[in-house]
C-alpha cells in the first residue's frame, strides 16, 4: 500500500457526527478554514512552556502525539519510537475512529512485546473528530507527528508551534498559497522558540541522494544549466461509496483524488520530485512557471476533480529553464529519475532503482555512489529529528519544505488556469481550496484551462 492510500479508511461516519465535530473544531461556528489560511490560533500564545531552550540538551522521556492515524501516521509513530529508546506513544487523534483503532493495532504489532510498555496512548488519550488535533497537542506531549490530510497541515502546525511542541510534518505542508504563507510564518515562530520542525521530504535524508546532490551543488557539473525531474506512475486506488457515507465522507475516504484536501497529485505525491528539482537548483526558487495538464484516463466519481498528468516548465533568473513531468495513468512506463545538466557534465539520480552517477560531457563516469544506502530514509528523518531534540540543536527545514510545496502548487495553478504563474502570484494568491465550513461537501468541478480563473 502506498502512503497516499493509507490515510482514509473505512467505517461509517454520520453527517450529524461529522458536522458536530466540525463545529467543535471551530468553537461552534463551523470548521474554521480561516485559521488554516491565516495561521491564527487563539489559544496558542499562552502555551509556550514547552519551547526548547537554545543549546540545552533534552533528557528524560519524550512523549509523542500522532495527529492523523492512516498508513503514514502509523509508520511515522513506529519510526519515532524506534528513533529514541526513551520515547513513548502518549496520545493519538484522527477524524475517523476506525483509522485510530487500526493504527494502534498496527503500531503494537510492529513494536512487539518488548515495546508494549512504551505504547501509553490509552483510551483516555485517543481522540476522534476534527478537534482531535488540539486534544493531542494539549495532552502533555513533547513531539507531535502531523500526518493528517494535507489541507489541515497549516492549522495543525500553527497550533503545535504555538503550544511549544517539536514537530514532524509530513509533506506537502499545504494545498494553496494562503496555507503556504501560514506555514512560513509557523516556521519563523518555531525558529524563535528553538523548536524542531522536520518536514517529510524523505529523499533529503537518503544517504545516496545526499551524496549525489552534494556533487551537483558542489560544482562537479560546473554551473547547473537545467534539470528535469519525473514522477511517472500508475493511478492510486479508489474506495467506492459505502452505505452510511455522505458526500463529505466519501471525498475524505478518497482524499487523494480531490484537490481541496490533497492539492492534486503534483502537490501530494510528485512534490518529492519537485523538491529534488529545487535541490538540483541549489534551493533557488523559480521566477515563474508554465504548466500543461489534464485528465486523459480518469473517470468515475472516485476520481474526483484532479488531473492525471502535468508537465511544468519553470523559469529562473537569467533565462534558465527547468522541467518536471508527472503522470498517474495505469499501463504506462514508470519513471522517477532526476536528469541534471551542467556546463561540465550531467547527473542521473534515481532513488527507486537506485542510481546515483555523474558523467562528463563525453559521457565518461566522473562519480558514482558506492555506499550501501545507509538507513531507511523514513527512519533517518526521525533519527535526526530526535537526535537534534536531545542535543538541543533543533532542525527546522520547514521554510524550505514550504518552498517545495509552493513550487508544486504554482504548477497546478498554471495547469488549471492555462496561465503563466509567477512565484509572487502563487505566494500572494487569495484562493483557498479549503472550505470555509463543512455544512456540505465541497463542490466537485474539474478545472478547464483557459476558463478556470486564477485569484
Amino acid at each position: 500500500m502506498s502512503e497516499q492510500q493509507g490515510e482514509g479508511g473505512g467505517g461509517a461516519f454520520t453527517r450529524r457526527g461529522f458536522l458536530a465535530a466540525a463545529a467543535v473544531a471551530a468553537g461552534g461556528a463551523g470548521f474554521a478554514a480561516g485559521a488554516v489560511r491565516a495561521g491564527a490560533h487563539a489559544q496558542g500564545t499562552a502555551r509556550v512552556a514547552g519551547a526548547a531552550a537554545a543549546g540545552v540538551p533534552r533528557t528524560g522521556a519524550l512523549k509523542i502525539g500522532v495527529i492523523g492515524c492512516g498508513g503514514r501516521g502509523t509508520g511515522a509513530a513506529v519510526q519515532a519510537l524506534r528513533a529514541d529508546p526513551d520515547t513513548v506513544l502518549w496520545s493519538m487523534g484522527d477524524v475517523f475512529q476506525d483509522r485510530l483503532d487500526s493504527s494502534m493495532s498496527n503500531i503494537a504489532r510492529a513494536m512487539g512485546e518488548e515495546g508494549a510498555a512504551r505504547l501509553q496512548a490509552d483510551e483516555s488519550r485517543r481522540f476522534t473528530g476534527f478537534d482531535s488535533y488540539q486534544k493531542v497537542i494539549d495532552s502533555g506531549v513533547d513531539v507531535v507527528l502531523l500526518t493528517s490530510y494535507p489541507a489541515f497541515r497549516p492549522q495543525h502546525l500553527r497550533a503545535a508551534v504555538d503550544a511549544g511542541k517539536h514537530v514532524f510534518a509530513e509533506k506537502p505542508v499545504a494545498v494553496d498559497g494562503p496555507g503556504v504563507r501560514s506555514v512560513i510564518e509557523s516556521a519563523r515562530l518555531a525558529k524563535g522558540k528553538n523548536l524542531s520542525v522536520v518536514v517529510g521530504f524523505c529523499w533529503r535524508y537518503n544517504h545516496g541522494m545526499r551524496e549525489a546532490f552534494a556533487q551537483v551543488n558542489g560544482g562537479v557539473l560546473g554551473e547547473v544549466v537545467t534539470a528535469h525531474t519525473t514522477y511517472l506512475t500508475g493511478t492510486l486506488g479508489k474506495r467506492p461509496r459505502q452505505e452510511g457515507w455522505n458526500e463529505l465522507e466519501f471525498q475524505m475516504r478518497n482524499w487523494w483524488h480531490f484537490a481541496w484536501i490533497s492539492g492534486d497529485h503534483i502537490v501530494e505525491q510528485a512534490v518529492h520530485s519537485v523538491d529534488r528539482l529545487l535541490w538540483a537548483m541549489n534551493d533557488e526558487t523559480p521566477r515563474r512557471v508554465i504548466c500543461l495538464g489534464g485528465r486523459a484516463a480518469r473517470s468515475g466519481p472516485e476520481h474526483g476533480d484532479v488531473f492525471d498528468h502535468f508537465a511544468a516548465t519553470y523559469e529562473y533568473e537569467g533565462g534558465r529553464r527547468a522541467f518536471h513531468t508527472t503522470r498517474q495513468i495505469d499501463a504506462c512506463p514508470n519513471d522517477n529519475t532526476d536528469y541534471i545538466y551542467g556546463t561540465r557534465g550531467s547527473a542521473v539520480i534515481n532513488g527507486w532503482v537506485p542510481t546515483y552517477q555523474v558523467k562528463d560531457l563525453a559521457g565518461a563516469n566522473v562519480w558514482r555512489y558506492r555506499g550501501d544506502g545507509g538507513p531507511d530514509m523514513y527512519q533517518a528523518e526521525h533519527d535526526e529529528l530526535f537526535a537534534g531534540i536531545r542535543a538541543g540543536t533543533p532542525i527546522n527545514d520547514c521554510e524550505r519544505g514550504a518552498h517545495a510545496t509552493l513550487m508544486a502548487i504554482m504548477a497546478r495553478m498554471a495547469a488549471y488556469t492555462g496561465q503563466t504563474i509567477s512565484w509572487e502570484q502563487a505566494m500572494e494568491s487569495r484562493q483557498s481550496l479549503v472550505p470555509a465550513t463543512f455544512d456540505e461537501a465541497p463542490a466537485v468541478e474539474v478545472p478547464v484551462p483557459g476558463r478556470t480563473k486564477f485569484f
